[in-house]
């Protein structure tokens, strides 16, 4: 027993998990709690391979969320050259105040929706607000993967997964799979465990 590692459990909830459909309460104090709780969150996000993972995912109903876009799919918008370069990052409370008229069609997949994938019609472009935990104000206008990451994870603060978003002809096609995996998840308290 001497000498092993002890190795960390991380948990995404998932589609049924009643935590998902919560509207999320705002952080109000940056305590060693929440610091930790985005530590963890991080560390599940990169376990469960995702690029972004809202507090409710994890279990905890705050506006909360952490980032890891990768850089390389910058469009060029403000926001993604100043915060690609700041991944991972950590926002609390944040909102989008604007949203741009153009829309783009791109598939979707979801940590709390594992192996189904469906295309989500979303604003081109976003206008991000947000604080980080060091107490950073700022708002950008966000596109590309980024502004899409943005949009989808805010979802998840207000209760909404993007099987939400669906046209109804691409809701009909993941609707078996998104069943079965509401069912099974029964069976585990809507929860996906990972151990590293």
């Amino acid at each position: 027993m001497f000498g092993k590692n002890k190795k960390e459990s991380f948990i995404v909830y998932t589609a049924g998990a009643a935590v998902l459909k919560e509207i999320a309460r705002p952080v109000t104090v940056v305590s060693d709690e929440i610091r930790q709780l985005a530590s963890d969150m991080l560390k599940a996000m990169r376990v469960f391979n995702g690029i972004g993972l809202a507090a409710p995912q994890y279990g905890k109903s705050l506006r909360m969320v952490v980032f890891d876009v990768p850089a390389e799919n910058s469009t060029g918008t403000p926001g993604e050259e100043y915060l690609l370069p700041k991944m991972p990052l950590t926002v609390i409370n944040p909102e989008i105040v604007a949203r741009s008229e153009q829309l783009i069609k791109r598939e979707e997949g979801c940590l709390s929706v594992p192996d189904i994938f469906a295309p989500v019609t979303r604003p081109a472009t976003v206008v991000f607000r947000a604080q980080t935990l060091d107490g950073e104000f700022f708002e950008f206008e966000c596109g590309g993967l980024l502004g899409r990451c943005i949009q989808h994870e805010l979802d998840h603060l207000d209760g909404f997964l993007f099987t939400d978003r669906l046209a109804p002809e691409d809701e009909r096609v993941i609707r078996g799979d998104l069943n079965r995996l509401k069912s099974i998840g029964q069976s585990c308290n809507y929860r996906r465990i990972s151990k590293k």
